[in-house]
């Protein structure tokens, strides 16, 4: 990899389970992607931990002595994710003190009667805190951007239009081997907008 002695920003795309990773670096008129990858975010060891608030297809786990015990698994795992992961960029002599974090959905998920959605919407909630939490301890600033929101955001922070934003970061994936999906995308974007 080559070196860059200017900022370098994180952006992440958050799933159950997982997030996908872009590390990019400025300027922000012309970022330069150095990296991508998946960060785990639960322990593929005990498969509850991908949907701990799920009992099983369908239905609400409502068992708490579980859900914090698989809590505490998916803390852990995305504390040694995220400890890899700026272990791995950080020796390249970057500094990063910036992360952004594109999620599905901002709602509060008491509001929400249906449990099979509410199961969703908390491990929504349980894997972005998680990560935000085990990046906070490793010194960078995170914010949180809902994916409905995130191009109208960039369209006005990086005074581009969508076309051209979704041009550019199909550009930037080309200098990846494999493909560059949806996910790579909108972490990318966030990270971009980590930049500004």
């Amino acid at each position: 990899m080559t070196r860059f002695s200017q900022s370098a920003t994180l952006g992440f795309r958050v799933k159950s389970g997982w997030a996908a990773a872009v590390l990019l670096a400025g300027p922000v008129e012309s970022p330069q992607l150095i990296d991508r990858r998946v960060v785990q975010l639960c322990d593929p060891t005990i498969p509850e931990s991908k949907q701990p608030h799920h009992a099983k297809m369908g239905t609400l786990q409502t068992d708490d002595t579980k859900v914090e015990r698989l809590r505490k698994v998916i803390v852990k795992a995305a504390q040694d994710s995220v400890s890899e992961l700026m272990k791995d960029f950080q020796s390249d002599d970057r500094q990063m003190r910036r992360a952004n974090l594109v999620v599905g959905s901002d709602l509060d998920p008491a509001r929400i009667a249906n449990p099979h959605i509410r199961a969703h919407a908390l491990e929504g909630r349980l894997f972005r805190t998680v990560l935000h939490d085990a990046l906070s301890s490793c010194g960078l600033r995170c914010s949180i951007i809902v994916e409905r929101e995130i191009y109208k955001r960039a369209v006005a922070a990086l005074k581009r239009s969508e076309k051209n934003l979704k041009q550019s970061l199909t550009q930037l994936g080309q200098s990846l081997d494999g493909p560059w999906r949806a996910d790579d995308k909108l972490a990318c974007l966030a990270a971009w907008l980590a930049l500004e």
